[in-house]
């Protein structure tokens, strides 16, 4: 049985990811930072699936903790067919706070541990002529944002890249980007959900299906639902002024809240 690695995998999209692939028949490994949330997580999805289900207690933003993650992504014994770099947070700081830790933070854990864990992952898979990674960007990487729409754009381009440099290697590399998704996201960041139109959001089912759906048939980006796709499309080839139209817009409704 093919195993997957899900980080962030104890709630909104990683917990998604990892019940839509143990319900395709894969064996689990949830990276997440919460022992409790791990375990309880690991007994649902093993009581509900019948699969196997490993955990790693890791804080991606601490250099040391991606040691573990690593091994187990590397180790050929039991070969990681799937990975998928989800853990990441909201993040609503000013780009202005002279206090830049919980931006170093998210950079840390949304950019440099996708780096580090897809690299690991992907030289193994390369060598072994297949597999899959997924990379959790966002629709907010057509938006001008704050650091989070900068993070989540740098995501896309990385997956694009590592696509491009893995090409004819029978190795899938996949960045799904959705639209607004009803999780927990918000209310860990202190900010209100925008006041957006019902359409806008998507469940984080949805998300995942969607990426691994996208990874089967070989495609590089990935965006859930097709008013989004429409919207990511509109966003791609509009003047710059729409993104930052859209990011005043968010900005206003969080500020009416």
């Amino acid at each position: 049985m093919a195993t997957a690695l899900i980080t962030g995998g104890t709630s909104g999209i990683g917990l998604a990811f990892a019940n839509e692939l143990a319900a395709r028949g894969h064996d689990i490994v949830l990276v997440a930072r919460d022992e409790q949330r791990l375990a309880d997580a690991a007994n649902d999805i093993a009581c509900t699936h019948g699969v196997a289900v490993e955990t790693i207690m890791a804080d991606l933003g601490v250099r040391s903790d991606l040691d573990p993650v690593i091994d187990r992504l590397t180790d050929e014994d039991r070969p990681v067919e799937v990975l998928v770099n989800n853990a990441g947070f909201g993040l609503n700081a000013s780009l202005l706070c002279d206090n830049t830790t919980i931006q170093e933070n998210a950079m840390a854990v949304m950019c440099t541990a996708v780096l580090i864990l897809a690299g690991a992952a992907a030289r193994g898979m390369k060598r072994r002529g297949h597999g899959v990674v997924v990379n959790v960007s966002s629709v907010s990487a057509w938006i001008l944002k704050g650091n989070y729409s900068a993070i989540k754009r740098w995501v896309l381009t990385y997956s694009k890249a590592l696509a491009l440099e893995l090409e004819g290697t029978g190795v899938q590399v996949t960045a799904v980007c959705p639209g607004w998704v009803k999780t927990e996201l918000h209310a860990r960041a202190g900010v209100p959900r925008p006041k957006l139109p019902e359409w806008a959001w998507v469940e984080a089912s949805q998300v995942a299906a969607c990426a691994l759906d996208a990874a089967q048939r070989g495609r590089t980006v990935a965006v859930p639902s097709a008013v989004w796709r429409i919207a990511v499309w509109v966003l791609e080839h509009a003047p710059e002024a729409l993104g930052r139209w859209v990011a005043r817009k968010i900005t206003s409704s969080r500020s009416k809240n």
